[in-house]
């Protein structure tokens, strides 16, 4: 069972450790010793995060969490008009368990309730990509980067009209 709860003060190390598990496989292939490795996941989680912070000052941010432990975060942007997964990242440990999918299944059901679509942003090399797809997300737009994909409820309107 995966628990939410609001990022506290006391995450920013995990927070960081989880970015810095993200970019793992990028910075190996870069053969930069431990202290560039570090210098340069610092600049650019900050980065990140006064981007996010600039975009989506209203945003929720949630640490995932699954037996008390952390396991991954979601940064969510909630509108009138959408739900937005401006981020959603899971440890190494975590991912293919069945995390990922319950928590977009949550936001899926959260987006039902609200009559809105959920929408996110995938990387083109991103695995998640497939699980999205899955779950019933479809590609509305896509770049060189990334893929813009979105999940709404569909209702089916029984159009039978009964004769009395």
């Amino acid at each position: 069972m995966v628990q939410m709860r609001p990022v506290r003060q006391t995450d920013e190390r995990f927070l960081f450790d989880l970015y810095a598990s993200t970019r793992q496989e990028e910075m190996s292939a870069w053969g930069w010793d431990d202290f560039m490795q570090q210098n340069f996941l610092t600049m650019q989680w900050n980065a990140q995060r006064m981007s996010y912070e600039a975009q989506f000052p209203d945003a929720h941010h949630h640490v995932l969490m699954v037996n008390e432990q952390p396991v991954g975060r979601l940064l969510v942007n909630q509108t009138p008009e959408e739900l937005h997964i401006v981020d959603i990242a899971l440890l190494p440990e975590a991912r293919n368990r069945g995390v990922g999918s319950a928590v977009l299944q949550e936001l899926q059901a959260q987006a039902r309730s609200l009559g809105v679509p959920l929408k996110l942003r995938v990387l083109h090399t991103n695995p998640a990509r497939r699980l999205y797809e899955r779950l019933g997300f479809r590609v509305v737009h896509e770049d060189a980067m990334s893929r813009h994909m979105e999940w709404q409820e569909t209702f089916s309107l029984d159009t039978t009209i009964s004769e009395r």
